[in-house]
C-alpha cells in the first residue's frame, strides 16, 4: 500500500548567510544527472556549505562522507561568486513537491534572489546522437540568459513536481526560472548527462569549470557497466535456469 501524505508538511530553510542572486539547483531524480552536476560544481568551484533544507513529512536520509553526516538538501556559496548551488539528495515525492517548492520560493523572495536554474535529466527515448541540453524557461529567463546560446527549447510536454512548481511561480512573478534538461539512461549515475549539464551551466554563467575529473569518472562508470554486462552474459551461459537469481 502506498504511503499517504501527512495532513501537514513542514519545510524549513536554514541559512548562515544570504545566498547569491542566482541559484543553480540539482535535485535527486532518475539518472541523478542534475544532482551529480550540482555536486560537481560545488567541488570544482570550491564552495562552502551556507545552509540546508529540512522537511518533516518524508522518510529522511542522512548522507555522510568520510564519516561526517550532512543534511540531505544543502546550499553552497562563495563570497566572491554570484552563484549559490542547491544540492538535493532526497527524492521528494509529488505530494511533497508543492510545500517543498513553496518553502524554497519563500526563501528566494526573502533574500531577493533574481534567478534559479534547475538541472534535470529526463528519461526520454532518444538516439545515440541526440544527447543535447534543452530548456524550458520563463520569458524573462530566455531573454536574460539564453539569447546568445545554442541551447534548443524542449518540444511539447509537461513538467511535474518541484520543477513544475518553480516554473509556474516564475511565470507569474519577476523570478527568472529556467530548466536545463538532457536525456538520461538507466545507469546510475548517468555521468555523461551530468557533464552536458555542467557544460551548459558553464556556458550560461562563464564559471570556467574544468570537467576533466567528471569525464574520467564517466569512463570508470562505463567500464563498470561493461564489465557487469559481460559478467551477466557469462552467468547466463553457465548457470542453469534454477540458478538465475543473483546479486
Amino acid at each position: 500500500m502506498a504511503a499517504q501524505p501527512p495532513h501537514q508538511t513542514t519545510v524549513n530553510v536554514t541559512t548562515t548567510e544570504a545566498p547569491a542572486e542566482t541559484i543553480i539547483a540539482g535535485f535527486s531524480a532518475y539518472g541523478l544527472a542534475g544532482l551529480t552536476a550540482a555536486d560537481y560544481l560545488v567541488t570544482q568551484l570550491g564552495l562552502e556549505e551556507t545552509g540546508y533544507v529540512t522537511i518533516n513529512a518524508l522518510p529522511t536520509i542522512t548522507p555522510f562522507a568520510d564519516g561526517s553526516p550532512r543534511h540531505h538538501t544543502r546550499l553552497y556559496s562563495r563570497s566572491d561568486l554570484d552563484v549559490t548551488v542547491l544540492v538535493n539528495e532526497l527524492l521528494v515525492p509529488r505530494w511533497a513537491a508543492d510545500p517543498f517548492a513553496s518553502a524554497v520560493i519563500e526563501w528566494l523572495h526573502e533574500y531577493r534572489v533574481d534567478e534559479i536554474s534547475l538541472l534535470f535529466g529526463i528519461p526520454v527515448v532518444h538516439q545515440p546522437g541526440e544527447h543535447d541540453v534543452f530548456f524550458v524557461a520563463t520569458d524573462d529567463y530566455r531573454t536574460h540568459r539564453l539569447v546568445e546560446t545554442d541551447l534548443a527549447p524542449m518540444g511539447r510536454g509537461f513538467l511535474e513536481g518541484i520543477n513544475a512548481s518553480l516554473i509556474e511561480h516564475g511565470m507569474d512573478t519577476s523570478l527568472r526560472v529556467g530548466l536545463l534538461s538532457t536525456p538520461v539512461h538507466e545507469e546510475v549515475p548517468d555521468v555523461e548527462a551530468a557533464i552536458r549539464l555542467v557544460e551548459a551551466v558553464d556556458t550560461l554563467y562563464e564559471l570556467n569549470v574544468d570537467t576533466s575529473e567528471l569525464e574520467a569518472f564517466a569512463v570508470k562508470i562505463e567500464e563498470y557497466y561493461q564489465e557487469l554486462s559481460e559478467r551477466v552474459k557469462a552467468d547466463e551461459t553457465t548457470q542453469s535456469p534454477a540458478d538465475g537469481m543473483f546479486m
